[in-house]
């Protein structure tokens, strides 16, 4: 089995910062990529960062320069800082990790995150 447990999200005034965990545990192949989608009210479901253990890094468009993603390998865990936030950042953000020998997704349970004043 493999389980994502995420958390770090809640209610913070524009500008403000959160960060974001999310822990992998089970069987994981050592291969992977780890990130966050969101998806808002009317909204398209969007990837928002993603980083694989060879150090890849993909950053979505709309939080590019804001948003950073890193890793602890070793762990199965990763975080996303998120700075200068913004109410269109406002999202339930779901952290994924995909194995890349056979490309299955695995998913957390989701994090609500409020950008309000």
């Amino acid at each position: 089995q493999v389980q994502l447990v995420e958390s770090g999200g809640g209610l913070v005034q524009p500008g403000g910062s959160l960060r974001l965990s999310c822990v992998a545990s089970g069987s994981i192949f050592r291969d992977n990529v780890m990130g966050w989608y969101r998806q808002a009210p009317g909204k398209q479901r969007e990837l928002v960062a993603s980083l694989g253990t060879g150090g890849n890094t993909n950053i979505g468009d709309s939080v590019k320069g804001r948003f950073t993603i890193s890793r602890d390998n070793a762990k199965n865990t990763a975080y996303l800082q998120m700075n200068s936030l913004k109410p269109e950042d406002t999202a339930v953000y779901q952290c994924y990790v995909r194995d890349m020998i056979w490309g299955r997704n695995y998913w957390g349970q989701g994090t609500q995150v409020t950008v309000s004043s």
